[in-house]
Order: C-alpha cells, then structure tokens, then sequence
C-alpha cells in the first residue's frame, strides 16, 4: 500500500501532493489549535473554509481528521506512524511530524528557493549583513526574472523609488478596479455554524468579525484572484505602493498574501504573469518589479531567514522591551482610540483581518516599538490577527523588522517615524484630535512624541548606526526634551 500523506492546513495546493498519484491524504482538523491562542475569527474562518474545501475536493482520496489536538489526530489516523509530509512551516510542525519514528519529511513546497541554496548562498555572505537586495537580485538572476540578459529589465534593480507617491490631493479612494472577491458556500456556513458553536459551548474564543469571507479558499478562486489583480489592478500598484486612504484599505494591493500563505497559490505563477504582463506592455515597470520585489524578493527571504536564524531567534529582544500589550490592543478595541491612525487601521484589523505593509510596519508595529511593548507579545498579536500570519511570516517580519529587535541583524536601522511621515504619506491625519508637527501639549501627536522618547531612550546603542544619525543629531537640539519625555511617560500604555 502507499504510504500516506500528511497535508497540513497551510499546504493546501497540488505542489504539496505526494510523489505517488495514489496515495492516500491525511488532514488533521485540531480543536487545540482554536483553544491555545485567541485567533481573529475571519482567519480561522478562512483556513478552516480552506480545508474543508480541500477535502471535498480531494474526495475518498482524503481522510479528514477532526481531534482535539494534531498528534490524536495522527495516531488515529496513522496507527503505525508512517507518513510522508512536505517539510511544515513551522518549528512547532516540524517537531511534531519528527516525533514519529516512521514520518518522511519531504523538501519544502511554495517557495522558489530551497533550503541548500540559501544556505550556500548566505554562507558565503557575512552572516551579520544578509541584506535582502543583494539576495533579491541573486533571485532574479537565478530564475531568470525580469531580466533582459544579464541585466534587469527597465535598467535598474530597484525601482522603490518611483513607488512612493502619497495618496493623490483631494481622493477619498484610489480610481482603481475593485478586487476580487469570493462567494461563500454551504461549507462556509457549516464553518460559521460551527465556530458559533465552539464559542457558545466551549472554552474558544476570537477576536475580531467574521464575514462574509474576503478571501480565497480554494485554488479556483485564488488564481482568478491572481488574474483580476494583474489584468486590472496592477498598473496603479507601483506607485501608491506605500501610500495610506483611511476609505480605501485595499487600494491596488493584491490581497494575494493569505492565498500564496494557505499554499493556494504558487509564487511562480504569480511572478510570471506578472512580468508577462510588463513585456506585453500592459503594466509599468514600476508596478511589476514592486510586485516582483514583494513575492520573489521579501517573501523568499523572510522564509529563508525564519530557518537560518534559527528558532531562538523569536525570543531577541536587544532593545529589552517589556510592556505588555495594552486591553484596547490585544481585543482590536479602535473605539477605544483617539489618534485617527491607530483607530482607524484598528478597525480595519479587526473588521477583515488584513491591512497592507504600511500600516502594519509604520503604524501598528511602529507605535508597538515607540511604546516599548515586548516584541514576543507583538509577534503574536500579529500571527493571530492577520488572515495571512503564520509563525515563519510573523517571526522575522516582526523581530527583524518591526521591533528591530534583533538589533540589526535583519534590518540597517529601526523602522519608526513621527507624525511628519504619516501626514505625508498618509490622509489620516485629516480630522484628527491631534497635529503631527506638535511634540508637547494636548494635541502633541503620539508618533512624534514617541518618535523622540524612542530616540532619546536608545541613543547611546543607536550612536554608531549611520541611518538614524541625522535623527539623533536633531535629538540634540530638541530644547524640550524633557517636556516631551513627561509627556509620553505620562500617556504610556493607555489609549494616545
């Protein structure tokens, strides 16, 4: 008999399958995973939808699995413990699956670069500066993307720079093309049913709202999620890319991250029609290579450098950041705010379960770092509220990137603004309580308030970083320091 095959639910596309054309599939359905952690519900809406629709299209090849924890699950599935299974996404997974004497775990699926070749690649590299350009260039050399020759197509590498354009003057919303967007079924009513259940009758709680689903859950759906973002949305990608409209969460960004995270999607197909789109002259150059950047560039090297840096890495804290996670955070509380920024993206978590990089990085995560909140703690916040957090995404994102805590290895400088880069690049400063250029008083913006405690608070390790000596120097002649000391002291935790 062949061997089955364990698929788990972030493995969900045909790259996953076995070698073998007829062997037997195992999903592991596992309440445990709900009563652990306190995940928004549109995500496990989404990734239980993803899985039941997996199944059903799998049909008698598949045993669907539905136990209180991963391991009941497999033993009842797989007495004897023999399986095979793709290499997991997580450490945890992956611990799992080697605990069975009999499992074969399989090369990594979903990514365009394995394992050994980053590895070579970084180990001729100085491991204290693997910068994510250098290797994204090698990417694209490797895989012949966006090239003309040996050189990059459009003549530059990079071109980050024509994709900073502020929100237009005087728009509440992007003209661009909507997304698409999915219908739901009768398997995602039987999910919503049964989270209801769970919620009133065991000890399952959520954050967030759930509904109607904004997501893909099946691969159908997500390539032509995949179809409608190249044809019609990518052209205004590139240069509003970093931009925020408080009316228009979505913009022209993707929305490909939860489909490419659930395995729905292959990062190759997404690349390509791309660049395909370019040279048939439909997109910019701007916008494909953004996009191009985003999946083969950043995405790759995130999961690369989740393995290499090694699970200890989750628990860096060079800043030494402690403070927990304020109530009207950790609940996705955005009435409980009054800065119109962290209201706002608040809101927008907790009503889909999803905002794009700018406002995760320079409004979530950067009033996480301005705050001093424990950078474990903010790693999971993500991981649990995002449709498209797992652990390999949230870990180095957040410790690398965000809260800088690992002190560099990841990222040249913090991640982290006043008011100014906001009101700049964003028009949620319009109607707020408070004015970004104001660091004292009550209208004193909390991002430029924090901004400087941030600075004053670490400036002597900050001292020989080259990327934030203007910043520090302009510290100095700051001639109310103290006041605004007093008053992000005096603000703290609660609701700026």
């Amino acid at each position: 008999m062949p061997t089955p095959h364990l698929m788990f639910g972030d493995q969900l596309g045909s790259t996953f399958l076995p070698d073998e054309a007829d062997a037997p599939i195992i999903m592991i359905e596992a309440r445990s995973v709900f009563r652990r952690r306190r995940f928004h519900r549109a995500k496990a809406h989404l990734v239980l939808s993803a899985m039941r629709h997996r199944a059903a299209e799998l049909g008698d090849r598949v045993r669907y699995v539905r136990a209180e924890t991963y391991r009941e699950g497999l033993r009842e599935a797989v007495p004897d413990g023999r399986f095979t299974v793709r290499h997991p996404t997580s450490y945890a997974a992956l611990r799992l699956v080697r605990s069975f004497p009999g499992a074969t775990v399989l090369p990594a699926r979903g990514f365009l670069v394995p394992h050994e070749d980053f590895r070579a690649w970084a180990d001729e590299h100085d491991a204290g500066r693997l910068r994510q350009e250098d290797f994204y260039r090698w990417v694209r050399r490797e895989h012949d993307l966006l090239l003309d020759g040996d050189h990059p197509a459009g003549g530059r590498w990079n071109h980050d720079h024509d994709n900073r354009e502020p929100p237009p003057k005087g728009t509440r919303v992007l003209n661009a093309p909507k997304p698409y967007r999915p219908g739901e079924d009768d398997i995602d009513e039987q999910v919503r049913h049964d989270l209801n259940t769970w919620e009133a009758e065991e000890s399952v709680r959520f954050v967030g709202r759930d509904g109607p689903r904004l997501f893909p859950a099946t691969r159908q759906e997500a390539q032509a999620a995949l179809r409608r973002f190249v044809q019609h949305r990518l052209t205004a990608f590139g240069p509003y890319e970093d931009a925020v409209l408080a009316h228009d969460p979505v913009m022209s960004h993707s929305l490909l991250s939860a489909s490419l995270n659930l395995g729905l999607l292959d990062p190759a197909d997404c690349v390509e029609q791309a660049e395909d789109a370019w040279r048939q002259g439909q997109v910019p150059i701007n916008s494909a290579e953004g996009f191009i950047r985003q999946v083969a560039g950043w995405r790759e090297y995130v999961w690369q450098l989740y393995w290499y840096f090694g699970d200890d890495y989750r628990h860096r804290n060079a800043l030494r950041h402690h403070a927990p996670l304020p109530d009207w955070f950790l609940h996705l509380d955005a009435d409980a705010v009054e800065a119109r920024c962290l209201s706002t993206v608040l809101a927008q978590v907790r009503d889909t379960g999803w905002t794009h990089h700018i406002p995760r990085l320079m409004i979530l995560g950067s009033h996480a770092l301005q705050q001093g909140w424990d950078p474990a703690a903010v790693t999971d916040w993500f991981h649990r509220c995002f449709v498209d957090g797992y652990d390999w995404v949230m870990v180095p994102n957040v410790i690398g990137m965000s809260q800088y805590a690992d002190g560099g290895r990841m990222t040249t400088k913090p991640y982290t603004s006043g008011g100014s880069y906001l009101h700049k690049m964003t028009d949620l400063c319009s109607g707020c309580a408070y004015r970004p250029t104001e660091r004292t008083g009550e209208r004193a913006c909390p991002f430029t308030v924090g901004y400087w405690s941030f600075l004053h608070r670490h400036q002597a390790r900050l001292a020989k970083n080259h990327r934030v000596a203007r910043s520090l120097s302009g510290l100095d002649r700051l001639g109310d320091v103290a006041e605004v000391l007093r008053l992000h002291s005096q603000r703290g935790d609660s609701p700026p």
